[in-house]
């Protein structure tokens, strides 16, 4: 028990040390954008689309990532009402949440999604966009690096199955 007692330590210290980082007015506000845009996915949907809507020829491989980084999101959703797990109470957050629980990070899991799918469809901007979302959450205080953690490898796991359904529909669209 002892090394979960340690891994619960160390997720509270990394929260209160990078949410401090957010006491920065500049730090706060581009945590709170990324958070925001982050929200329900709306980001990288949007991004999905779009790539579909420039990209022609891989409309539908487009389509197809968005549909998987949706689903990562939903697949979040569904284990966090399992879990439970009380976001940190030991910070003051700089944010609003749509729920209670914390694991994993529905914002980490869909980041992650778009950033494998999209990133495989060579938009190279969406895997460090991702990187910030992910870590918005902890300098907003509403996440442990756990559940950032756990939610990126949902995300990147979720968008790696679906990577030959995303690219097998391509020659034919």
């Amino acid at each position: 028990m002892d090394d979960l007692d340690d891994l619960h330590d160390i997720d509270h210290r990394i929260v209160s040390a990078l949410r401090e980082c957010g006491t920065d007015p500049r730090v706060a506000g581009a945590a709170r954008a990324l958070s925001w845009a982050g929200e329900h996915a709306a980001l990288w949907l949007a991004a999905g689309l779009a790539g579909a809507a420039v990209d022609g020829r891989r409309r539908g491989a487009w389509l197809r990532g968005t549909a998987l980084t949706a689903g990562a999101h939903l697949v979040s959703v569904g284990v966090k009402r399992v879990v439970r797990r009380p976001r940190p109470a030991h910070v003051e957050p700089l944010v609003r949440t749509a729920g209670r629980h914390s694991f994993p990070s529905s914002h980490a899991t869909s980041a992650a999604a778009a950033a494998v799918a999209f990133g495989a469809l060579g938009a190279h901007a969406v895997p460090p966009l991702a990187g910030l979302v992910c870590v918005s959450r902890l300098v907003a205080g509403v996440h442990f690096p756990t559940d950032v953690a756990a939610g990126a490898a949902l995300g990147a796991l979720t968008a790696r199955l679906g990577a030959r359904w995303m690219r097998g529909g391509a020659h034919h669209d």
